[in-house]
């Protein structure tokens, strides 16, 4: 079964031990809206996917994050979210990452959740018909002789 989210509030993502980023839902609006973003359109053609992966996931979070907890510049300085900070935090692989695992992966899982087995003939899933057919042994003859 699908679930729908219908207050389509923001969340709270932990991404690595003390770092944390606040998301807007991820929406069709706003998947569609990064698939035209200048930095993924600028992308060359001949680029490798993982080129694409990573224009395309600086480019959603860039439209995503609307703050953050425990990230800071090099002296220590608590700041906050901008185009440049969130493509310097991407450029973090453990924080890529777990922003792929944890937030983009969310639109992919939909497409799983099509993969699964037919509903139990009984239950809550009732109402699966039984497709197998069992083939029959032949009949046995008396030996010829």
């Amino acid at each position: 079964m699908l679930t729908l989210d219908l207050t389509n509030a923001p969340r709270w993502y932990d991404l690595a031990p003390g770092v944390r980023l606040q998301l807007r839902p991820l929406t069709t609006a706003l998947m569609v809206a990064t698939r035209s973003d200048a930095a993924v359109e600028a992308v060359p053609v001949d680029a490798s996917d993982e080129e694409r992966a990573v224009a395309f996931a600086k480019a959603l979070a860039r439209r995503a994050v609307l703050s953050w907890e425990g990230i800071g510049d090099a002296d220590g300085n608590v700041i906050v979210p901008s185009p440049d900070a969130i493509d310097a935090l991407l450029d973090v692989w453990p924080i890529f990452e777990a922003f792929q695992l944890t937030f983009v992966s969310k639109g992919l899982l939909l497409d799983q959740e099509k993969n699964v087995s037919a509903p139990l003939p009984n239950g809550p899933s009732a109402g699966a018909s039984d497709t197998a057919t069992h083939a029959r042994k032949p009949a046995k003859t008396a030996p010829r002789g």
